[in-house]
């Protein structure tokens, strides 16, 4: 059975992103931004992955969950396929039908679907955000990969925008860098 992976940087703050939805305070350069592209080239959409001559096969996912506003940041700039490599997805009540053939747009139900995602065969299914999805789809995320950014942002976007109950967390890896960043990669132990 696939597993359904929260892939997703944070502020040591525990924020996702600033207020108004942005992340350019996280740092983007940095010895551990080369662990990234070697571990996760897969998760780097499609521009970035052209700019930084990445290829090759996927090595941790091969499908994509955004939520809406997640999704909204490429397609505003013309990315309406952001991650081609992927199977995607995009969950939406607001929107009518899918802003690319290559997305698929799950409407309703989200968690029958990521139910029915994960017993399909391939690899893990990457949770790319957001918040409101993340606390929808909580009791079917299997595991957390948190890049912890050396940042505080006092406020934003946190990595839950509802109330989950406490979950005991296995630690599965962790790599801690110079510059203060630390990958963690957790399983829920449920």
């Amino acid at each position: 059975m696939r597993k359904l992976i929260y892939y997703i940087a944070i502020s040591t703050d525990g924020f996702i992103a600033e207020s108004d939805g942005t992340f350019g305070s996280f740092p983007m350069h940095g010895e551990h931004m080369n662990d990234l592209l070697a571990d996760f080239p897969e998760t780097f959409p499609a521009p970035a992955r052209a700019a930084l001559g990445l290829g090759g096969p996927n090595k941790v996912f091969d499908a994509v969950l955004m939520g809406k506003a997640t999704y909204d940041m490429g397609a505003t700039v013309g990315l309406t396929s952001p991650y081609p490599q992927l199977e995607q997805y995009v969950v939406s009540s607001s929107l009518q039908k899918s802003p690319d053939p290559a997305v698929t747009l799950i409407r309703d139900n989200p968690v029958a679907a990521v139910r029915e995602l994960k017993a399909r065969e391939g690899r893990a299914i990457w949770l790319c955000g957001g918040a409101k999805l993340a606390s929808t789809l909580y009791e079917e995320i299997d595991e957390v990969i948190v890049k912890i950014n050396p940042l505080l942002l006092g406020a934003g976007i946190p990595m839950f925008a509802g109330k989950v109950p406490p979950t005991a967390l296995r630690l599965i890896e962790r790599k801690v860098y110079p510059n203060g960043y630390v990958r963690m990669h957790s399983a829920l132990a449920r």
